[in-house]
């Protein structure tokens, strides 16, 4: 008997030892917009990849300008962006491979109920960032080189305006800082509709200017190319951006939604 027992534990240790590797959970590292993961969600579009592929996707959340320098770095093995500008770039310059539209929903300027600088009557969005720089109101700007930055300064170009004073505040903050930050100051910021949803029972600034089509904000997502990097872990972020824009992931976009609202609309089916 003892003979047999014996026999049984050995068979079950060389089990483990050849299941382990199977059982050995991967880490695949995601350079992303703060607007993906404070509007939340990635919370529900990670988690059926992590499932599907036995991983844990580690996210850093910044602004789309450091997500892509982390991408250039090396740093990470995927980037999910919303700054059509620089990606190109970033895929000019080689770092980038298997790029695929993501997803869009639009920019807004949300402010204090009042609206002392009078954007509701505005008809561009260009005409609303004149208002802003004459009526002098405090303007929580994003200041990190993200997305959202790059388009806040690209509005301001069109308005004919170079921001500066006291009433025009850089945060260097994430977005959902920034809108707290307007909310406390009763003061204007530029945001993403997703994030805004998101934040819209926690601030008291109602949305005073949008539907101008150069406020449309698309989303990309894109591989570290091994070429570059050839530590990056190329085809676990090849499975990423398929799976993100597969019917399964686009539809988990498509179905999210916060106090009734949807906050992102799939590009790629």
């Amino acid at each position: 008997m003892r003979r047999v027992l014996s026999a049984l534990f050995m068979t079950a240790l060389m089990v483990l030892a050849f299941a382990a590797p199977g059982l050995a959970q991967e880490r695949l590292r995601l350079s992303t917009t703060t607007s993906t993961e404070n509007s939340g969600l990635l919370k529900v579009l990670l988690p059926p990849f992590e499932a599907a592929h036995n991983v844990k996707v580690d996210v850093i959340a910044v602004g789309t300008g450091k997500a892509l320098k982390l991408g250039e770095n090396g740093d990470v093995d995927v980037v999910f962006t919303h700054d059509p500008a620089l990606e190109d770039q970033f895929m000019a310059a080689g770092f980038g491979a298997n790029r695929e539209k993501v997803m869009h929903n639009d920019f807004v300027v949300v402010g204090p109920a009042a609206d002392p600088a009078g954007l509701k009557a505005a008809q561009t969005a260009a005409e609303a960032f004149q208002r802003l720089a004459e009526g002098k109101a405090s303007f929580i700007s994003r200041g990190d080189e993200s997305g959202t930055h790059q388009k806040e300064k690209a509005l301001w170009k069109a308005a004919g305006v170079e921001p500066k004073g006291a009433w025009y505040v850089p945060a260097g903050q994430g977005m959902g800082e920034v809108l707290n930050m307007a909310d406390e100051k009763r003061g204007y910021a530029l945001t993403d509709r997703g994030t805004y949803i998101a934040y819209q029972s926690k601030i008291e600034l109602p949305i005073l200017f949008e539907g101008d089509p150069v406020l449309f904000n698309p989303y990309s997502i894109m591989a570290v190319h091994p070429a570059k990097h050839p530590h990056a872990k190329y085809d676990l972020a090849k499975k990423l951006v398929a799976f993100v824009v597969s019917r399964e992931g686009q539809k988990l976009i498509a179905g999210y939604t916060l106090h009734g609202q949807q906050l992102f609309f799939p590009d790629a089916r």
